[in-house]
């Protein structure tokens, strides 16, 4: 899977953490349907892999799928045996070289400069600004893209439709989105709801997209 040319083309990743598996399988196909085809599971839901590998059956082999809050050498394995292509982790470490071993993209989680640097050396494919609102929001995107102008940054956090409008605008490669945009689906809300949800922030995303930089 080409995770590089996938952020380009949707810049947009839905986080679904649920409770509910069922709900979460759900929101997984209902997000799918409404056309935003980046999902990543977080492993912090309930029997998330089992989820993933329910997604999996259901998507077929090409359908992008990601297994977020990837921590550990075992959880990127787990992930990777359960139908995920790609991985999302919230920081650095054995989650990471661990999916790179296993020939998975990473959208690894950065905060600092430092970490920037860390992330790109541990063969990262993108780089998860998070949480991204605690860090200083667009404004913080902005400083880092100055001595890093061509990394794919994500801004994952408190990401909000305005907040997405705002982070393309400043030179994301795309945003990553939970709450704002799952709601509670995942836990057994409203699927018509999330189908409204999906559709605006996909006309955010596209309202952006034109001339945001690249």
């Amino acid at each position: 899977m080409d995770l590089l040319t996938e952020l380009r083309a949707r810049r947009l990743v839905a986080i679904v953490r649920g409770a509910d598996p069922d709900a979460a399988l759900a929101a997984v196909l209902t997000l799918v349907e409404e056309g935003v085809t980046l999902v990543e599971v977080s492993l912090s839901g309930r029997h998330a892999l089992d989820v993933i590998a329910r997604a999996r059956a259901a998507l077929g082999p090409g359908a992008p799928l990601g297994a977020g809050t990837v921590l550990t050498a075992r959880d990127a394995r787990d992930a990777h045996r359960a139908g995920a292509d790609f991985v999302v982790t919230p920081a650095l470490g054995e989650g990471v070289t661990a999916a790179r071993e296993l020939g998975l993209p990473v959208l690894a989680g950065v905060m600092t400069p430092t970490d920037v640097v860390a992330a790109v050396r541990l063969g990262a494919t993108a780089l998860k600004i998070f949480p991204a609102a605690q860090a200083g929001g667009p404004d913080y995107l902005r400083a880092l893209r100055g001595p890093f102008p061509d990394l794919p940054f994500v801004p994952v956090g408190g990401v909000d439709a305005p907040a997405a409008r705002a982070y393309l605008a400043a030179g994301a490669l795309a945003v990553g989105v939970g709450s704002p945009l799952v709601g509670d689906a995942a836990d057994g809300g409203s699927t018509a709801a999330l189908r409204a949800r999906a559709r605006d922030f996909l006309a955010t995303v596209a309202a952006v997209g034109a001339g945001a930089p690249r």
